[in-house]
């Protein structure tokens, strides 16, 4: 079983102005659902909120390190930061159904208490990301036991 850590000395790992990106990037999706939320009603506006506000600039990230860390070992390193990329995009992609079945609980449950649904939402989004993490997980297996071409 794998064990989910936070490595804080990740941080220092990225130069300044890459959190900078992150960080404006992320505040610009947000002011965009902000404004749709004002033209289009809060629906819609919610449903761009749930966009991964930070993924464009950290997959982008997250190829250059990857790939700069093989090279600086005098190896290719332009496979490896896809591959990286791609993972994280997956992981992105599992917490999207878990944020979707999330908005959808308390989308059908919003008759009863708030913080009723809102306990129940957050239930069913736990159960929801660790099924699509185990989910994920085996067929990330499946495809890397496959051809040399879908290895991950």
């Amino acid at each position: 079983m794998n064990v989910v850590r936070c490595n804080i000395s990740a941080l220092r790992q990225g130069r300044w102005y890459e959190h900078v990106i992150r960080f404006v990037s992320g505040g610009l999706v947000t002011v965009l659902a902000g404004v749709i939320a004002m033209l289009a009603g809060p629906f819609w506006g919610g449903l761009f909120l749930a966009f991964p506000a930070i993924f464009c600039a950290s997959s982008t990230l997250i190829e250059k390190h990857e790939r700069k860390k093989k090279e600086s070992k005098g190896m290719q390193g332009a496979r490896r930061g896809q591959q990286a990329a791609a993972l994280d995009a997956f992981g992105v992609v599992l917490g999207s159904v878990g944020m979707a079945v999330f908005a959808l609980t308390i989308l059908f449950g919003r008759s009863c208490s708030p913080s009723v649904v809102l306990g129940f939402s957050a239930v069913i989004w736990l159960f929801t990301a660790i099924v699509a993490w185990r989910v994920g997980r085996g067929i990330l297996r499946w495809l890397s036991s496959g051809s040399p071409k879908h290895t991950l």
